[in-house]
């Protein structure tokens, strides 16, 4: 592949030995320049002998070892800031001002089959408690041979997050670029010269697993058992207590373990047609190992129960298999239908049912003083009753003892990473996300537009629609309504 070293100057900076690859695209050539300077892609104008580089291909711009390239642009706190901006009507905006205008987040430009990370990053970015973790990250993106894989891939996801709540579409190059320096099976090209289209699901799991190594995990005033040193298995992390019982030799001893999970796998089978029936399947089953009193492989009846609920609970689909013949992961494509409210009561060990039950009985006591406030209300104008939402609080959805564990065993449903096409290194991945209450949106790559909670639940499958593939739940949240206010109802 071609490759050249270097030199690039910057006002009065210079820095030799930059290493370019010409086989990559020059936005990927912009974001090791962004990690050196902290000049964005956007504002960069890279230029050899009056030549500026386009962004779409190196066809115009002659490299050579150790010719010198000039880069000129100002880092955004260094841009002056225009005082006043002239009104701009609806019908006068383009996408991108209206996404901002409708306050619709930031979408995020495809880089050639980006897709499947684009929408990993917008299902993650639901998550308030991660997004804050992530601020106070103080590492930053390691620039040429020296990039520490966690603390890049951790600090681009930072900054893109940064990046996106300015309101418009982002290219994120430098997460692109660390996570092919971390994965090189992401950075694969197809026949075409373009990458290749990678597994949405290998991407977040590895993402998370990057962000397991470097966030540490909140404290909680020092009421937090001392159990976890990361965030991620603070906030995503469950646990199962498991037995396995010989099928083949009764008078075997019952083993006992505890295993600890980031996702739960819904396996779909022919009789499988809701979530939560695809996930009590999995927590029972039949495996072979080496039976100590037979001393030979035996049949195990191996039983799962959750001990402990994290606050978010990753849903996986098991909708993709190997077939050897066409050597691809192909896709089944059954309709299962999974809810926008979870109850994770019984896939849980009686011991962590029992402690559920208080916060459950808190839930069914506001329930029922919802239901006589609405017939108490029913000749008033609907949404009297609704506090504003910035009024709005909460009970803690944790154990006191167990910062970002789930309290309740109730989950709502934040985001739904989905797949079109027939298997997974082809197709398209779309990230469907919770903006509050009702309203969800679409992220589609740079495409990000409003959608009802009916077009979630048609995600379910059943054809050639996308078909969700990666689900995230997080706590359902306890109203608390203050009695005085009760008694206040908009008349």
């Amino acid at each position: 592949m071609p490759q050249f070293k270097v030199k690039v100057k910057w006002g009065k900076e210079t820095y030799p030995d930059i290493e370019v690859n010409t086989d990559e695209p020059p936005l990927l050539f912009k974001a090791q320049l962004f990690a050196l300077t902290g000049v964005q892609p956007e504002r960069q104008k890279v230029m050899i002998k009056g030549v500026t580089l386009k962004d779409s291909d190196w066809t115009n711009f002659k490299l050579k070892d150790g010719v010198t390239i000039l880069l000129m642009g100002s880092k955004e706190e260094d841009v002056p800031k225009e005082p006043v901006e002239k009104t701009v009507f609806v019908e006068d905006m383009n996408e991108s001002e209206l996404a901002t205008a409708l306050e619709l987040p930031a979408g995020l430009t495809n880089l050639g089959n980006t897709c499947y990370m684009n929408a990993t990053v917008q299902c993650l970015k639901a998550v308030p408690e991660l997004r804050e973790a992530l601020q106070t990250f103080q590492g930053g993106v390691a620039a040429g041979g020296s990039v520490v894989p966690a603390q890049s891939i951790t600090a681009a996801l930072r900054d893109l997050y940064s990046n996106m709540d300015k309101g418009n579409a982002v290219p994120p190059i430098v997460l692109l670029q660390v996570m092919h320096m971390a994965f090189p099976r992401f950075a694969e090209k197809n026949e075409h010269g373009t990458f290749s289209q990678q597994d949405a699901n290998e991407c977040w799991t590895e993402l998370v697993r990057m962000l397991q190594q470097k966030l540490p995990a909140k404290q909680n005033g020092g009421t937090t058992k001392e159990q976890f040193k990361s965030f991620i298995d603070q906030y995503f992390g469950g646990t199962f207590d498991v037995e396995l019982k010989c099928v083949e030799a009764e008078d075997e001893p019952v083993s006992k373990s505890k295993e600890q999970f980031l996702q739960l796998s819904c396996f779909i089978s022919q009789d499988v047609r809701y979530m939560h029936s695809g996930l009590k399947n999995k927590l029972q089953e039949q495996i072979t190992k080496k039976s100590s009193t037979l001393d030979r492989d035996a049949v195990y009846t191996k039983t799962s129960k959750i001990s402990r609920l994290p606050a978010y609970l990753t849903v996986q689909f098991v909708r993709f298999y190997y077939k050897e013949k066409e050597s691809i992961n192909a896709k089944i494509l059954k309709d299962v239908k999974f809810p926008l409210e979870f109850d994770a009561f019984d896939l849980c060990t009686p011991q962590l049912q029992e402690k559920l039950a208080p916060m459950r009985a808190k839930f069914k006591e506001y329930e029922d003083a919802q239901v006589d406030q609405s017939s108490k209300e029913k000749n008033k104008n609907k949404g009297d009753n609704k506090h504003p939402k910035e009024d709005r609080k909460f009970s803690p959805y944790w154990f006191e003892d167990d910062l970002g564990s789930n309290n309740s065993g109730y989950y709502t449903l934040q985001a739904v990473l989905t797949h079109r096409g027939r298997s997974s290194s082809s197709g398209h991945y779309v990230g469907w996300v919770r903006q509050s209450d009702d309203k969800w949106i679409m992220c589609d790559d740079d495409n990000v537009s409003p959608v009802t909670t009916e077009d979630i639940l048609k995600l379910s499958g059943g054809g050639d629609w996308h078909c969700a593939y990666v689900l995230l739940y997080g706590p359902r949240l306890l109203e608390i309504t203050p009695p005085q206010e009760e008694s206040m109802v908009t008349e």
